[in-house]
């Protein structure tokens, strides 16, 4: 492997996925799996890179860790981190993943340091042996420092045959004018905005409009943090593209010969044949016909 922002810090398990390695912590992949209603059933369609860092053999959570890292740092751990999940997703779940990542707008904000990120990018995808257009890059946008600087930085990520996602839609500084400027692929709605808007019949419609208006522009939707089965039936009826969350399946750590391994889906549409079942999830749909009833007390 050559070095890079966050190259030097990899090294490979026994069991050939790689972690990082950053001074008393250890990073590790988890992938979660993000499922696409097709037909009347759920089917894996991607997974979402996670990070999952320990010391001292004790899991961390990833805010704890990420607080504890000095700014000088961060730039780094970042790359590390995406590094990490990259290779082992070419390790565990094969070229024909669908893979989301995540990234800080934040951080690149200076023409020099995005021009390093893509290089490495570049390098660790083909090592991983993916397909850009298999990579989904999920952006904060509102963590960014200008809206300038977010539009060039979604820009390079698509010129070099990335999708973009919007992520945390929803939140306070969301508008639909900024996903009209930044023009994702995807659009990601925050979760616990979702899960309020689920409780009642106005929220219910106000998600159906809005998945509805993302649909006429060509952008698919993700409704993350899906806890509850009956959180399942609201999404099915609002007419959301995809679904993610432990009602479905928790994130594993990556190891060699992963059952997450999505289909293979034709960019940028929905799954096209039956792919293996993840571990935990039944071949059967996952959820029924949803009814009229909403939210935990059926408001």
């Amino acid at each position: 492997m050559t070095r890079g922002l966050g190259r030097s810090h990899i090294e490979r398990e026994a069991d050939g996925t790689v972690v990082g390695r950053w001074g008393p912590y250890v990073l590790r992949t988890a992938f979660q799996p993000i499922f696409a209603f097709e037909k009347g059933r759920l089917r894996p369609h991607a997974v979402e890179a996670l990070v999952r860092p320990s010391r001292e053999g004790s899991p961390l959570s990833p805010n704890t860790f990420f607080k504890a890292i000095p700014a000088a740092d961060r730039l780094s751990i970042e790359a590390l981190a995406r590094d990490l999940q990259i290779l082992n997703a070419g390790i565990s779940l094969g070229a024909d993943a669908t893979l989301f990542i995540n990234f800080d707008p934040s951080l690149f904000c200076d023409r020099a340091i995005v021009e390093a990120a893509r290089a490495e990018m570049r390098e660790v995808v083909a090592e991983a042996g993916l397909r850009p257009g298999r990579i989904v890059c999920e952006v904060t946008e509102q963590s960014s420092a200008s809206v300038a600087a977010l539009q060039d930085f979604v820009n390079a990520l698509r010129s070099d045959g990335y999708r973009v996602a919007v992520d945390d839609y929803g939140t306070e500084s969301s508008d639909m004018e900024r996903v009209k400027q930044l023009r994702p692929d995807i659009v990601k709605f925050d979760a616990k905005w979702i899960s309020r808007l689920m409780e009642t019949r106005p929220g219910v419609a106000l998600l159906t409009v809005m998945v509805e208006e993302f649909r006429q522009k060509n952008i698919l939707t993700v409704f993350e943090g899906i806890e509850e089965v009956w959180q399942i039936d609201v999404a099915a009826e609002v007419g959301v593209s995809m679904i993610q969350g432990f009602a479905l399946a928790p994130p594993q750590i990556a190891r060699t010969g992963s059952p997450l391994a999505p289909i293979d889906a034709d960019d940028p549409g929905l799954p096209d044949r039956d792919p293996p079942t993840p571990v935990g999830v039944s071949e059967e749909p996952a959820y029924k016909r949803p009814g009229r009833t909403f939210g935990r007390r059926g408001l």
